[in-house]
Parts: structure tokens; sequence; C-alpha cells
């Protein structure tokens, strides 16, 4: 049985959330989760490598972790495995939400 749809008001907010760093509670991160459908919950972070350290190239990358489990460097980080979009509304179709 799939979830019923997210209402439209919830939708932009996580778009608004993933595109705009400014608002991000835990800066340069944002916790992120996606139910799975067999159950369950994957763990993820968006990272701000542009305003951080001028890194282009990760601004729609979920890195696989957790908020309380973040490396001590930006290599680590870096190093994780992860999923990587074009767009926040592809993050949103991916299931993910923020945290």
């Amino acid at each position: 049985m799939n979830a019923p749809p997210e209402p439209v008001g919830e939708q932009r907010r996580h778009l608004l959330f993933f595109s705009t760093p400014a608002l991000w509670p835990a800066w340069p991160f944002l916790p992120l989760t996606r139910r799975r459908a067999g159950g369950g919950q994957d763990h993820g972070v968006l990272y701000d490598c542009w305003t951080r350290a001028q890194r282009p190239g990760y601004r729609a990358t979920v890195f696989f972790t957790n908020v309380f489990r973040l490396p001590a460097t930006e290599a680590e980080l870096l190093a994780l495995p992860r999923e990587v979009f074009d767009t926040p509304e592809e993050i949103a179709a991916a299931g993910w939400r923020v945290d």
C-alpha cells in the first residue's frame, strides 16, 4: 500500500528547504529522511559545499549519514555513499524529506 500523497504545501516546504541553505537550522547541513517501501528509513544530509568551501557540483547530493554521525572532515564526508540529483525536485521525487 502506498502512502497518501503529500499536501502541496508540504511539497513546497521541502523544495524551499532543499534549495535555500540559509534556512537550514543545522547549516551547513540539512538532515533528511526517506521511508523505505518495506519499512525502515534512510538517513541523509544535504551539505552546502558552495557557501562553505566554494566547491561546485554537490548542491543536490544526499550523503548517507545523519547529523549525529558526521565525519570529522569534508574529505571524509565527500567519500561517503551518496545519491546525486540535478534538482531539488528530483530529491523530493526520490522520497527524501526534511527531517
